[in-house]
């Protein structure tokens, strides 16, 4: 059994690491000495590489958060009471928060001052009410994957989970990307807001992601957990 303080370090490492490597994609896109831009393909994959990585290495210490809206689900379906779940919602934005601030230090200011730090940007012809729905419908996925292959304990593909939730990332990057930048996380959109003050739309980084956690933490718990 690991203690509570391996858990939050294991949950800040982790959110690192998405932000590091997920904004720091967002970056080298628009470096303009880079060889080939990713794109919102390469974005996706990296963020999605990421969880996928961290999760597997890391998931059995903590869960393998390195998300409030995971965590959120966790807490709605009491498998954390609220004072761990601050708890972990600290150790994730100090975890994202210091990626941002790397990245700020180490690339260059044109590059990282032209994306914000990697920072969600959100689509000018695009309603905060879609954006929040957005949000919350690829979050809600990607927690119900979570669920699924990390919770569930009859679940076939528990070995496989990081792949999995790094596959329901990158799939709501995809989607989600082109209108509000894709977060599916409050604290990927918290380090690189603070470390580049880009705070646009800020709104929609929270209420969408936590909603779809904690509705599909509910939903996945009361009709796919409960005892028959």
């Amino acid at each position: 059994m690991y203690n509570f303080a391996q858990k939050l370090t294991a949950e800040f490492i982790g959110t690192f690491a998405l932000v590091f490597f997920g904004a720091g994609a967002a970056c080298v896109d628009w470096y303009p000495h880079a060889s080939n831009a990713l794109g919102l393909l390469g974005i996706a994959l990296a963020h999605g590489l990421a969880i996928a990585i961290m999760v597997s290495a890391l998931g059995h210490i903590s869960g393998g958060h390195f998300n409030p809206a995971i965590t959120i689900g966790f807490w709605v379906t009491k498998r954390l009471n609220t004072l761990d779940t601050v708890a972990y919602w600290a150790a994730q934005l100090a975890g994202a928060t210091a990626a941002a601030f790397l990245l700020k230090a180490v690339i260059p200011e044109d590059t990282w001052h032209a994306v914000a730090l990697g920072t969600p940007m959100f689509a000018h012809d695009f309603t905060r009410l879609n954006g929040m729905i957005l949000e919350g419908i690829t979050t809600f996925f990607l927690v119900l994957t979570v669920f699924a292959t990390t919770v569930d304990e009859r679940s076939s593909f528990r070995p496989v989970a990081g792949f999995a939730i790094g596959l329901s990332i990158f799939l709501g990057i995809m989607i989600a990307g082109p209108f509000t930048g894709g977060a599916l996380n409050p604290a990927r959109a918290f380090g690189p807001a603070l470390a580049s003050a880009h705070w646009q739309n800020w709104g929609i980084f929270w209420v969408g992601p936590l909603a779809g956690g904690f509705l599909a933490g509910f939903l996945y718990d009361s009709l796919f957990l409960k005892k028959a």
